[in-house]
Order: structure tokens, then sequence, then C-alpha cells
């Protein structure tokens, strides 16, 4: 089934779910009011399925973990599997700076669609549809809740009076839809670099301080 196909089996109104699509840079109808509900029932959605999956966690460890679900780097990898940028409609300003990339209006878009499932299908099949997606990620959580290597990273030198990590992007290649990222993290103190790459910069450096880490605690 082709990406087309599938948001059209969730929302099988075409007109709302184009203006799911459309971003406010391209004018009226936009897909802003659409986001506003398409938060509310993703936050929804989330807590009932961590609720369920975590019997026993209690409300800081489900807030957290809620917040992880849908924040805005989140729902735009997700948006990206949907292939919604290239169905995003933007305005001239926005196509040439490249808005159909941008985080901001990926997890914009994700959260309108989401709400055009709602008011086209009901929320049984809105749930049906964010659970499709959101179910995968709960098993990822455990390992993204702990503290990640960039924030063990700066408390082991702050524990130690060394001066913070800096981080620079050393390349960006690859098509919009499959970039890749080549970041290094430099310390002054103790004098040492390590290189990351991955799909996005945020995790490239995620990448390099683990790289540090391994070498200033081998075996930690």
């Amino acid at each position: 089934m082709t990406v087309k196909a599938e948001l059209e089996r969730w929302c099988a109104d075409a007109a709302l779910l184009r203006r799911a699509l459309t971003h406010r840079s391209a004018g009226s109808p936009h897909n802003e009011r659409l986001e506003f509900l398409g938060d509310a029932l993703l936050g929804a959605v989330a807590a009932e399925a961590l609720y369920r999956h975590w019997p026993s966690a209690d409300e800081g460890l489900l807030t957290r973990a809620r917040a992880e679900l849908v924040r805005e780097s989140t729902l735009a990898e997700v948006a990206r599997r949907f292939d919604l940028g290239a169905r995003i409609v933007l305005g001239s300003g926005e196509m040439k700076s490249g808005g159909h990339r941008r985080d901001s209006i990926l997890s914009d878009a994700l959260e309108a669609v989401v709400a055009a499932v709602y008011l086209d299908q009901g929320l049984d099949a809105c749930r049906a549809f964010v659970l499709s997606w959101m179910e995968p990620l709960l098993s990822e959580l455990p390992k993204k809740l702990a503290k990640d290597p960039k924030t063990r990273l700066q408390e082991w030198l702050q524990g130690r009076r060394l001066p913070r990590p800096e981080y620079r992007l050393l390349e960006a290649s690859g098509e919009d839809h499959a970039q890749r990222f080549r970041v290094v993290c430099e310390l002054a103190e103790p004098a040492l670099s390590a290189e990351g790459e991955a799909g996005s910069r945020r995790a490239a450096e995620q990448r390099a301080a683990a790289e540090l880490l391994e070498r200033l605690q081998p075996g930690a």
C-alpha cells in the first residue's frame, strides 16, 4: 500500500486531508485549527497508552514518557515515515527555505492529520491510527528516558570542573528524505574528540558523545 493510500484509508475525506496538509503560508484554509485539536487528541491517546502499558509507573514517569512520545522531534520522524513532507502544501517562501523538511512543520502536519482522522472516522479510528505508529515507540522509551550520552558527558565534565564539550557540524549530505549528518564533539580538557554520524544532527551529537564516554569511562 502506498503512503497516499495509507493516509486515505484513515481519512476518506479528501478535502479534510488536504486541509490538514496545508501550511498557513499557503493561505486559507490551513491546518492550524486541526493542529490544535490533534495536539489534544495525541496527548490523550498517549496518556491512555502509557497508563495501560506501564501499570506500576508513577505520575512523574508517565508525564516524562508522554512528553517524549509527543515531542516535536518524535512526531517529525513519524511524519517522515508517512512522507508528509512531500504532501504538505507550502507558500513559496517556505518552499524555498526547505519548510517541508522542518521538524516544526512536519510535526504540526501530523497533529493536523490526527485531527482529520478523528473528524472523519471518529475517536476509535483516531486511536487506532495513532497507536499504529505509537505502540512501537513504547518499547524504546526506557532507553530514551534514561540519561542520554550528551547529558552524561556534560555531568562527567562538570563533576570534575572541566570545560563544556563543543559540538560542530562537519557535513550534511544526502537527499532531503534521507539526509545524513556528521558532527564532531571536542573536549578542551582532556584534549579529546570524536565524530558521530546519523540521520539527524541531534542523534549524531549523541553518538559522538557516547564515543567519548566510552573512552573516558572504559567498561562503564
